[in-house]
């Protein structure tokens, strides 16, 4: 294995995919650049793990160059961003000059799995990640595709919960679609292990779910037998729900790229379910228990 550092990108949201491969990668005590937007008490816990962190932003050739230096293995993931394309093209380009680079982990989307360069029918998030897609093959680059489907710890599912004397409810416009959230315990997982060792995977593409599909009222049954709890699903409208998400302020590109989440989900569109998880790591993916068991404190909220 060479001694040169693996570049993480997306590392300095607590609870993202790129913090939680930094603290894998550094737990087999390989050497790792994280990369940030900010210095600040989130870039100190990184360095706690061991990794060097530099400061930068995607999108300006001088940071990626800065950060790419003695690099010669890749985590590309950014938050949901219109500027999503031109921070992968200026990766790839970059990555591609350097000479360097002999593993290029992307993190899609599955949704990318059911697109054709013409269809419009999904987010423009989602088609962004098509195309950085597109560039990547283009570029040479030795590069993995991953395509995680909705993450279980997605905040849609978090806020979604609602809990009264009474018990809880699950309020999301999903219809009767169902759906097979992924862990992003497992999706670290799966990266970490690519970016370990890397030969065995290049050029490969691995979608992850996980271990069942269900739709809205089966999660709820399902979250209710392990909580011990009466569990509703609220089948709430697709504008109202969207009315409340508008409360957050967040910007038009995330806003779109929610509602079309939704609607894919209403349509069947997110169910699928892929043994890839199980392909990588050699063990089957985590399922609801898990999740209930991670959040202990969301499962005991009540209201008066």
């Amino acid at each position: 294995m060479s001694d040169e550092r693996i570049l993480v990108t997306g590392a300095g949201s607590a609870g993202s995919i790129g913090r939680l491969v930094v603290e894998r990668l550094r737990g087999l005590d390989l050497p790792v650049r994280a990369m940030v937007r900010q210095d600040d008490e989130r870039a100190d816990s990184l360095r706690a793990t061991g990794a060097e962190v530099v400061v930068g932003n995607l999108t300006q050739p001088a940071d990626v160059a800065r950060a790419l230096q003695g690099c010669d293995r890749v985590y590309f993931g950014m938050s949901v961003s219109s500027d999503y394309l031109e921070a992968t093209a200026t990766v790839a380009s970059i990555a591609r000059a350097s000479g360097a680079i002999r593993a290029f982990v992307n993190m899609s989307q599955m949704t990318v799995s059911q697109m054709t360069l013409t269809s419009t029918a999904e987010s423009r998030q989602q088609r962004l990640h098509l195309l950085s897609e597109q560039i990547l093959t283009w570029s040479g680059l030795p590069v993995v595709q991953v395509r995680p489907t909705i993450f279980m710890e997605n905040p849609l599912f978090q806020f979604a919960i609602g809990a009264s004397e009474e018990g809880f409810t699950l309020q999301l416009p999903f219809g009767a679609g169902h759906t097979s959230p992924v862990s992003t315990t497992d999706v670290a997982d799966v990266v970490s292990t690519i970016l370990s060792d890397p030969a065995p995977h290049l050029g490969k593409v691995y979608e992850l779910t996980g271990p069942e599909s269900r739709d809205m009222k089966e999660l709820a049954d399902e979250f209710a037998r392990l909580v011990g709890r009466p569990f509703t699903y609220v089948d709430v409208p697709a504008d109202a729900w969207a009315e409340g998400l508008a409360a957050f302020g967040l910007p038009e590109h995330l806003m779109q790229h929610l509602k079309t989440m939704a609607r894919l989900h209403r349509e069947n569109r997110y169910d699928r379910v892929s043994g890839d998880v199980q392909a990588v790591l050699g063990r089957p993916p985590r399922d609801v228990r898990h999740f209930v068991e991670d959040n202990p404190r969301l499962f005991a909220r009540q209201t008066a």
